[in-house]
């Protein structure tokens, strides 16, 4: 037996992995709104989230994050999110996620996360660290991994082909 198609698409994955910039497409060809966790946060704070980071922590970062990604969650769908890459380092949020809709993991390699994330002006400073992101990415692959319905490869892959992807998967029959 089929089931509904979903009314949120949720897109996981790190930093430079693409989320923004695919949630952008998403939106654009649906015609839902794309809630960006930076974004959201920008707007409860009125700060860049590497300001944040950088001025109060890591940890008030993320309790920030999880309440942006929470308000988004929250809103009346259909919605393309794009969720924090470290959402998926809290177990209550993974168990949130994996209902939430049709959850993307949008994978690259440390290499294109470095390049993707430019000079890092509006990031974290270990954004541009090499090691730091493929330290991050390796913890954290087998939590995008609990929570996706599907994984996709972005590093080579241009925004219109990862949304031609997911809604391709979105629109398939699905078994229940």
């Amino acid at each position: 037996m089929a089931g509904p198609p979903p009314t949120r698409i949720v897109l996981v994955g790190m930093m430079g992995s693409g989320k923004t910039t695919v949630g952008g497409e998403l939106a654009r060809r649906t015609g839902w709104p794309l809630l960006d966790n930076d974004q959201l946060v920008r707007e409860l704070t009125g700060r860049e989230p590497a300001a944040i980071a950088i001025e109060d922590g890591e940890d008030v970062l993320h309790d920030l994050e999880a309440a942006a990604l929470a308000a988004a969650l929250s809103r009346e769908p259909p919605l393309v999110i794009g969720a924090a890459g470290a959402m998926v380092e809290q177990p209550d949020i993974r168990r949130t996620l994996r209902p939430a809709g049709h959850v993307v993991w949008l994978r690259a390699q440390p290499e294109t996360l470095r390049e993707r994330i430019g000079s890092g002006a509006d990031r974290r400073p270990e954004a541009r660290d090499i090691g730091w992101l493929a330290e991050r990415a390796a913890q954290r692959e087998p939590l995008y991994r609990e929570v996706a319905d599907q994984v996709i490869d972005s590093d080579a892959l241009t925004a219109a082909e990862v949304a031609d992807a997911i809604l391709a998967a979105v629109a398939a029959p699905s078994a229940g």
